[in-house]
C-alpha cells in the first residue's frame, strides 16, 4: 500500500473520484514520457494535499483540484491542440470534472489556472498556487526519471 492509499483523510477526499471510469482512463495515457496521466495526477494531488494540510489551508480542495487538473483524454503531442494546449486542456479538464463531481470555486480555479506561466491569468487562491507549483515540480521529476535513476546508480570516481 502506498502512502497516499494509507492516508484515510486523503482517500476520503478523492478515493471515490479515483475509482470513476473517467479518472481510471487516465492510467492508459502517457503523460510526461515516463508516467501516466493518472500517476501524475495522483502525485500532484497528494503532494498538494500534504502542503495545504501543513499550512492549515483547504487540503480537500487542493487534493480534489490536483487530482482533476489534467482530466483530458487526448495526447497533446499528437493533435492540432499542441500550440494552444496550455490554454485549452484546463477548460476541457474542468468540463470533464464537472461531469463526475460538483466543483467548488477553489477547485475550479485550480483546474483552470494550473498552467500559469504558460498562460496569463494567475491563480486566485493559495491552494491554486500550490497545485500550480506542484504540477511543475512533478512534470520535471517525471520527465527526468531516467536521469534520476542514472544519477542514483552512478559510480563515483575514487582515487586509490
Amino acid at each position: 500500500m502506498t502512502a497516499y492509499q494509507s492516508d484515510k483523510e486523503f482517500m476520503h477526499y478523492v478515493g471515490h473520484l479515483m475509482e470513476t471510469p473517467k479518472v481510471q482512463r487516465l492510467g492508459t495515457i502517457t503523460h510526461h514520457y515516463h508516467s501516466t496521466r493518472l500517476e501524475h495526477s495522483i502525485n500532484v494531488s497528494y503532494t498538494s494535499y500534504k502542503i495545504a494540510k501543513k499550512f492549515g489551508w483547504d487540503a480537500r480542495s487542493a487534493a480534489r483540484g490536483g487530482l482533476l487538473h489534467d482530466l483530458f483524454f487526448y495526447d497533446w503531442r499528437d493533435t492540432q491542440f499542441s500550440k494552444s494546449h496550455a490554454w485549452i486542456h484546463p477548460r476541457i479538464a474542468k468540463r470533464n470534472a464537472q461531469k463526475i463531481t460538483k466543483l467548488n470555486k477553489i477547485e475550479e480555479d485550480i483546474i483552470i489556472k494550473h498552467m500559469f506561466g504558460a498562460t496569463i491569468a494567475p491563480p486566485r487562491y493559495k491552494e491554486s498556487w500550490i497545485v500550480t507549483c506542484v504540477d511543475k515540480y512533478w512534470a520535471i521529476r517525471e520527465v527526468t526519471l531516467p536521469l534520476q535513476d542514472r544519477w542514483k546508480n552512478r559510480k563515483l570516481f575514487r582515487w586509490t
